[in-house]
């Protein structure tokens, strides 16, 4: 007897329908195959299926036993196929009943997935979310997950969600002997409007000029490198400022969880990413960790900063060869991890955050001798990626009366509703999700035009700082979002004199 259970195979974040086909011949010893391209993990899940089954009180089939995996070209990994495979085998054998009238849940109608334990436990498994999106996608009714996982399936609205707990629970299901309950659908709206900002920029003493330049970055979408010696809040501003963005809309929330679930990365108690991811990598990081691979691929850094921030602290200390790979991600907002079996691709659409002292040691550049350190340091980072950086601002140190003192700075909740009027000038102009930064060369032609005085400081600013095209392009943008703040429909003279401001290291390399 034949029999067919539903579940997925993880590509990248992508889910793809899989096909598990159980099938019990009384010719030949018995014995247990699993074909269809499984990789060793899948392999061993026939022991935990059978163990699990046995310690459940169900009768593991001797006969010989044919598992196929389908569509047999796609490589499987990892133990989703678990739970699958066990239902499977006990509808092949007749221990589950197919409900003939509809009056109890049928397996076709759900794509399963879950790791078993050996007492037939159900375990969470990576990229549930993913899962929940396919089976809304192709129409079926619901996904029967384990438990652990239900909450992050139950944000996918218009499906059921069944939460498990024990292979004897899914068998209590199907054969009518437990009640399917489907998992409350999560209110995201509510869970993102709860978000709770962990650092507040009123908690950097003095630095107003940098957070000035912070605040025309988060209301465009614009990348950012503070210079300045150590200790004068760049960190700390690095991490403030995922607090100022807008908050995610559903549909970012629902991606940005995808990458996290599909990287095993999700919390265990949080069913949904709700803030803007911040990822602050070291700089002995190597470049599959920050830009993604290995074998199987996996999500690196700049696809879990996706619709966040990527602070790289002491940046020239990272590798040339990784601060390189940038440069494609910075431009494309993907990643794209090509293998000899699959290529697959990562979104990775983040503002990059880079923090550096000017000299190694850390202080400024006071002599001819520190000022040749300086140049030489700063040497490290290529022109093609500060071009890419849109503004580069000073962070110089605080004196000791703004330390003392104890009146607070520009706040967060400042920040926050300048950004968000900007957001909502940009919103109403060129379309919803489309920042400054992310305009193309033709909308930022017909959004960014300059009048006579500023096209003629533009000019002088080019000729003097040896500009390139994208350095042009760069002033332009932080340009319009300067008078964006200003709620200026032209962009004026001042607005472009403030953005070349910003060219700093232009001016230092």
């Amino acid at each position: 007897m034949i029999s067919r259970v539903h579940s997925f195979v993880l590509q990248g974040i992508d889910a793809r329908p899989c096909e598990i086909e159980a099938d019990l011949s009384p010719v030949g010893l018995p014995k247990t195959t699993v074909v269809g391209l499984p990789d060793a993990a899948v392999k061993e899940s026939i022991e935990r299926v059978r163990t699990a089954l046995l310690n459940s009180g169900f009768r593991y089939p001797q006969s010989r036993i044919t598992i196929n995996l389908a569509p047999a070209d796609v490589r499987k990994e990892g133990p989703v196929y678990d739970l699958p495979m066990a239902v499977a085998l006990l509808l092949a054998s007749g221990t589950i009943e197919p409900s003939a009238d509809g009056t109890r849940p049928r397996s076709e109608d759900y794509l399963i997935a879950g790791e078993l334990a050996l007492d037939g436990r159900v375990r969470r498994i990576k990229g549930t979310i993913s899962l929940a999106l396919l089976a809304k996608e192709r129409g079926v009714k619901g996904v029967m997950v384990p438990q652990a996982n239900a909450a992050e399936a139950a944000a996918v609205d218009g499906i059921d969600v069944l939460g498990v707990e024990s292979l004897g629970q899914v068998v209590g299901i199907f054969n009518g002997q437990c009640a399917a309950v489907p998992h409350p659908t999560v209110d995201i709206e509510s869970m993102i409007a709860e978000t709770i900002v962990e650092v507040d920029f009123a908690d950097v003493r003095g630095q107003e000029a940098a957070k000035r330049a912070v605040t025309i970055a988060a209301a465009g979408g614009h990348n950012i490198l503070m210079i300045g010696p150590a200790g004068t809040g760049k960190t700390m501003m690095a991490k403030a400022l995922s607090g100022v963005l807008p908050p995610l809309s559903r549909d970012e929330a629902l991606e940005v969880t995808r990458i996290y679930s599909s990287a095993g990365l999700l919390p265990a108690d949080q069913p949904l990413m709700t803030r803007r991811p911040v990822r602050s990598p070291h700089h002995t990081a190597s470049s599959p960790a920050i830009i993604g691979g290995g074998t199987i691929p996996r999500p690196g850094d700049v696809s879990l900063a996706h619709r966040g921030v990527l602070f790289l602290d002491e940046m020239p200390e990272f590798a040339r060869d990784v601060l390189e790979t940038l440069r494609q991600p910075l431009e494309d907002g993907c990643v794209t991890v090509a293998r000899s079996h699959a290529s697959v691709r990562f979104p990775a659409r983040f503002m990059l955050v880079g923090a550096l002292n000017p000299t190694p040691k850390g202080n400024l550049a006071m002599d001819e001798l520190s000022q040749r350190a300086m140049e030489k340091y700063l040497s490290r980072l290529s022109s093609p990626l500060i071009d890419r950086i849109d503004i580069h601002v000073e962070v110089p140190s605080v004196p000791y009366r703004q330390l003392a003192s104890k009146q607070r700075g520009t706040s967060t909740a400042e920040i926050r509703s300048v950004v968000a009027k900007a957001r909502r000038v940009q919103s109403s102009r060129q379309g919803p999700q489309l920042t400054n930064a992310e305009l193309s060369g033709k909308m930022l032609d017909r959004h960014a035009k300059l009048d006579e005085p500023a096209q003629t400081l533009l000019g002088q600013a080019m000729t003097e700082l040896k500009l390139s095209a994208r350095g042009y392009d760069k002033i332009r943008r932080v340009a319009r979002t300067i008078a964006d703040l200003e709620n200026c429909e032209a962009v004026q003279s001042h607005h472009v004199a403030e953005a070349v401001q910003y060219r700093l290291l232009d001016r230092m390399i």
